[in-house]
């Protein structure tokens, strides 16, 4: 039994001060913007109404999305459009290269949308992104924020071949809560596609958010799962309601109780933990490699 902070409980209809972020500006990120329009990329940041975007961007790093922006699933919590994808880009992965060479990328994210309607999921664009981004960028490190390919292993493998330097795949939230929030997806599924990556020496990764009606208890039932299957790093975030048609906010988790989180997710043994209610996948992404 894990003793967890005494906090009272926000109110989930009023956004709290913490969760305030600072509008875009300044001349890296209008670079990034400009790059992102040229090149005609998609980028979560955009799609995923990230509150990070100024940040980053200003940083100039952007976390590209390819695939098209159009998703196969309906998972209640996400802002990316659901419906049927166009066809098949197969020039966008020489436009993502170009962009990363372009903004001198040293660590760049990649994550994409579910294309449940293709027989390799998308696993052969993903496969010609990582080896364009290295034949323009050699010294340029990768994050690869995967989907589950609907346990069609082969279809990761193909991903895994290309040896990204980080492998992420996403538990997004509690086992309970899997129906409500990941409806499309399996638990257990994504527990697997985690072992499966540890198990061809890749570096580890997964993301859960909170504040949708998790316990504490919960959330360290799922850190444990994945410990057990071989993830290594985790990021821990506050759920924000993309829209009115999105799940509503159960609780603005404080604080002082992510940094509770990131102590016991050092203790049960991942290597890496970054949990703040601003932190999403790709936050401080470059720490990740060691």
């Amino acid at each position: 039994m894990i003793d967890s902070p005494t906090i009272a409980p926000s109110n989930p209809n009023k956004k709290p001060d913490w969760l305030r972020v600072k509008l875009p500006v300044g001349q890296n990120y209008r670079h990034v913007r400009s790059l992102v329009d040229k090149h005609k990329l998609h980028t979560i940041c955009e799609s995923g109404n990230c509150p990070n975007m100024g940040e980053c961007w200003g940083a100039g790093t952007a976390t590209f999305m390819i695939l098209g922006n159009v998703c196969t699933r309906s998972c209640s919590f996400c802002a990316v459009a659901t419906g049927k994808p166009n066809e098949l880009d197969l020039d966008e992965p020489r436009r993502v290269a170009e962009a990363v060479q372009l903004m001198g990328v040293k660590h760049c994210v990649i994550t994409s949308v579910n294309r449940d309607e293709l027989k390799d999921g998308g696993a052969g664009v993903w496969a010609a992104t990582i080896r364009e981004v290295r034949l323009a960028s050699p010294t340029t490190t990768m994050e690869t924020l995967i989907p589950d390919f609907k346990a069609r292993w082969e279809n990761l493998y193909t991903v895994l071949t290309e040896r990204p330097e980080v492998v992420s795949h996403n538990m997004e939230t509690v086992p309970r809560l899997y129906k409500l929030v990941r409806p499309q997806a399996k638990y257990e599924r994504s527990l697997e596609q985690i072992k499966r990556t540890k198990a061809e020496n890749l570096r580890t990764k997964s993301g859960i958010m909170l504040g949708l009606g998790e316990t504490p208890d919960e959330v360290y039932q799922t850190m444990d799962d994945l410990v057990a299957h071989g993830c290594e790093i985790l990021t821990v975030g506050q759920y924000l309601r993309p829209t009115k048609n999105h799940l509503a906010v159960a609780e603005f988790v404080h604080p002082d109780m992510f940094a509770h989180y990131k102590e016991v997710a050092l203790q049960k043994g991942f290597l890496y933990c970054e949990s703040g209610p601003l932190v999403r996948s790709s936050y401080h992404a470059e720490k990740h490699l060691f």
